[in-house]
């Protein structure tokens, strides 16, 4: 997919990282191109899933769920199918935010967002009772955001 784009496409990726709300009039005056020319791109990209979403980034003191856990988690043995369950649910949990399978100390490490350490205990507990694949957690409290971004360098 990466050898599709064109530095254009690249261009407009880089812009709308930063600000997707930026009409493709502005986008096309930056990079070269016409509006219409700038929307066709945007929606290939959209189509071939280049794209994945394009959402708010929220505050989350604001909403009531100010803490951030980072919680490693140790699977009994590489078992594809439990996985696949274990996916499943996180994917209905939306103080899950993101989820990632990795290598080291532990098998998948997960970014939790919770009104404090109490909910973050009974989402764990569910998670443990519902998932019994999942043998042990070690849990980080992040004391303060330094950085925060979905952003991905878009190279030629």
């Amino acid at each position: 997919m990466a050898d599709d784009l064109d530095d254009f496409d690249r261009s407009i990726l880089d812009i709308v990282q930063r600000d997707c709300q930026m009409k493709a009039e502005a986008i096309g005056h930056t990079v070269g191109l016409s509006a219409s020319a700038v929307q066709r791109r945007l929606k290939r990209m959209r189509e071939q899933g280049i794209i994945k979403a394009e959402i708010a980034v929220v505050d989350r003191r604001v909403t009531g769920n100010p803490m951030t856990f980072i919680t490693g988690m140790e699977i009994e043995r590489d078992n594809y199918d439990a996985l696949a369950k274990f996916r499943a649910w996180v994917d209905r949990q939306d103080h899950i935010q993101q989820v990632y399978y990795v290598t080291g100390a532990v098998d998948i490490i997960a970014v939790v967002t919770a009104r404090d350490v109490g909910q973050y205990d009974e989402l764990m507990a569910q998670l443990m009772s519902q998932n019994p694949q999942i043998k042990r957690m070690h849990t980080n409290v992040v004391l303060k955001d330094l950085k925060l971004g979905m952003m991905v360098p878009v190279q030629s």
